[in-house]
């Protein structure tokens, strides 16, 4: 015997009908009566399965409405009584109602939210770029790599005034490198172009795009002229983004994020129309970084180089930016020269040395 049971039930509710075939009210009395909704008054005698009730989601205040299956509903103007008539018949709103209505509810949903987003941005959208890359055939990559490029020299790249006898010494001694790097067939395929700054404002800098395009201005070029294996550390960063497809890893993952916007705002633009302003404006992941550098640092220990030597990089962007002011450097956040966090990258260099 349940001794909680209570000792009598609530008393009907008077309240309104309509029956979903006339626009007026009729006066009936409504109760529970073994799991069902009874309705009863004057030429009104409506049983109704409780599973089959639907009503609103509830105001604080206003007019109470309940909906019956296939028509009619339920209207009752005094919302506290009842509130209080539902809540002694079991009648409570659907958990989701009650969840929203409570100020801890929308909190713990705001939270979740939140904790949601974060681990769609760390890891989700990361992880999805990586599979829609794998899928994606190289001759997407060297397309949308000659297109940017295209559109980096129309932006204010200008043709490079290193000699040709200057660039080709450069070429041989990176492929040199790649080649004692990189077992055969396991090489990555890159093509390198030489660049002045121009108009862009980069200065000393170099950069990859997808499908292998990889740039070095002049300024850069000068800089290192007396430096020719951290020349070579430089581009094998460089090849280190095209083996790892970071080019292509970058446009897709501003795309999928891109995409989810859309979903909330209801707008985005296509891929393609976006490569060049994605490829300008959308920095390298911190872990592309990283990745780079182990390349670069893989590069030089095969050729017998000590990674430290590529400190001598920062030191003279450091001291290049201080001759040049305010200003520079900042226009192309996918180049080299434009990475944060400088002196974690040369203690990381220069740790490579004692492993």
């Amino acid at each position: 015997m349940n001794t909680n049971a209570p000792t009598h039930l609530p008393p009907p509710l008077a309240t309104e009908y309509f029956d979903g075939q006339r626009p007026v009210a009729q006066a009936v009395t409504i109760r529970i009566d073994q799991g069902d909704l009874l309705i009863e008054g004057p030429g009104v005698n409506r049983r109704v399965p409780r599973r089959q009730l639907r009503w609103p989601e509830r105001q604080r205040h206003g007019t109470r409405m309940m909906y019956l299956p296939q028509h009619g509903l339920i209207s009752h103007s005094d919302g506290a009584g009842w509130d209080a008539w539902t809540r002694a018949q079991g009648l409570q709103d659907p958990w989701v109602v009650r969840w929203m209505q409570s100020w801890r509810g929308v909190l713990w949903a705001v939270l979740l939210c939140v904790a949601l987003a974060a681990a769609v941005w760390q890891w989700g959208v990361p992880w999805a770029s990586r599979a829609v890359v794998a899928a994606i055939p190289a001759s997407i990559d060297q397309s949308i790599g000659e297109q940017a490029l295209a559109s980096f020299d129309r932006e204010g790249l200008s043709p490079s005034q290193l000699s040709a006898d200057r660039q080709a010494a450069i070429r041989r001694a990176f492929a040199a490198a790649v080649e004692r790097a990189y077992p055969a067939g396991e090489r990555p395929s890159y093509t390198l172009h030489f660049r002045s700054a121009g108009k862009m404002k980069i200065g000393p800098n170099a950069f990859a795009l997808p499908g292998g395009q990889m740039v070095l201005t002049d300024e850069l070029a000068e800089l290192l002229a007396d430096t020719p294996d951290v020349t070579t550390g430089v581009l094998a960063h460089e090849l280190g983004h095209v083996r790892h497809r970071h080019g292509m890893r970058t446009v897709v993952q501003a795309s999928l994020l891109a995409g989810l916007a859309g979903m909330v705002v209801g707008d985005f633009s296509s891929v393609l129309a976006t490569v060049p302003a994605v490829l300008g404006q959308q920095a390298y992941a911190r872990d592309f970084e990283r990745e780079a550098d182990q390349e670069a640092i893989t590069v030089l220990r095969a050729n017998g180089v000590r990674p430290s030597q590529m400190v001598v990089l920062f030191d003279r962007l450091t001291e290049w930016r201080k001759r040049q002011g305010e200003g520079t450097l900042a226009d192309l956040p996918i180049a080299i020269a434009d990475h944060p966090d400088d002196a974690e990258r040369s203690q990381a260099f220069r740790d490579a040395d004692r492993r």
